[in-house]
């Protein structure tokens, strides 16, 4: 499987315990199975700030009681290229996709934009397929590292790209500046505000993730798509019609 290993996920050294939640979602929503997040980065780089910050961000979403997959894109092909999209990695980056209920995006800002690794993952995940949608109603938070100062050109261009994926983009983001200064020698993250922010990130990702969770279906169900699909509302099952119905014996 095209996934990448975390190594240490359970060593969290720039977390302060004392100020964090194990379950930051308890009392929003049903926890009957721990919050699903796929993972995407954008850099294929041996010493990749994108993929460190994801494994950073995987960390903590497991340390806030969520199972995390981190998809591994150096074979991915570009889009169109292959006939059919008929190629292996882009099937399993489509199956993780669909198994997730949320996700996390970090894109390298390289002139000005997201890379077009970053680009390429997310043009493989169609809006439909099959009548299966991989990306509709899910969670995201978006992220980006920068080499100079700080920017948010990537995380402004990742929301544009969430919206049209139809996601939910959480409000809350991150943007590293200068991140050759923020990982040391085995891509670990240093304590800082830039840490920080990560770590309200993701849990605020798992606070939505489980909040949304009960009523996705429902916050998904669109008119038009009733309308091609020639499915009618049920007027028995229908509150909102239930609701506004007129009663017997009104003026």
């Amino acid at each position: 499987m095209r996934l990448r290993s975390v190594p240490d996920i359970n060593h969290l050294p720039a977390l302060d315990p004392a100020y964090a939640h194990r379950n930051p979602a308890a009392g929003l929503g049903p926890l009957d199975h721990k919050p699903r997040i796929l993972l995407l980065y954008g850099s294929l780089r041996e010493h990749s700030y994108s993929r460190f910050s994801v494994e950073e961000a995987a960390r903590i979403l497991e340390y806030f009681g969520a199972e995390t997959r981190i998809f591994d894109p150096s074979d991915l092909p570009l889009p169109d290229q292959v006939k059919g999209d008929d190629h292996p990695a882009v099937k399993e980056l489509r199956e993780h996709a669909i198994w997730s209920e949320g996700m996390v995006w970090c894109s390298p800002e390289r002139h000005g934009q997201i890379t077009g690794l970053m680009k390429a993952q997310i043009d493989h995940l169609p809006l439909n397929m099959g009548g299966i949608r991989p990306t509709q109603g899910r969670t995201l938070a978006v992220m980006q590292v920068s080499g100079g100062s700080q920017s948010f050109n990537a995380v402004n261009t990742l929301r544009i790209l969430g919206r049209w994926m139809r996601m939910y983009t959480i409000p809350n983001q991150s943007s590293v500046a200068k991140a050759f200064q923020e990982f040391d020698a085995n891509g670990r993250m240093k304590p800082s505000s830039y840490y920080s922010r990560i770590v309200d990130v993701m849990e605020e990702l798992v606070r939505f993730t489980i909040l949304l969770r009960p009523h996705s279906a429902q916050l998904v169900d669109r008119y038009s798509e009733r309308k091609e699909a020639k499915t009618p509302v049920n007027p028995e099952t229908d509150l909102s019609a239930i609701a506004i119905a007129p009663q017997k014996g009104a003026a």
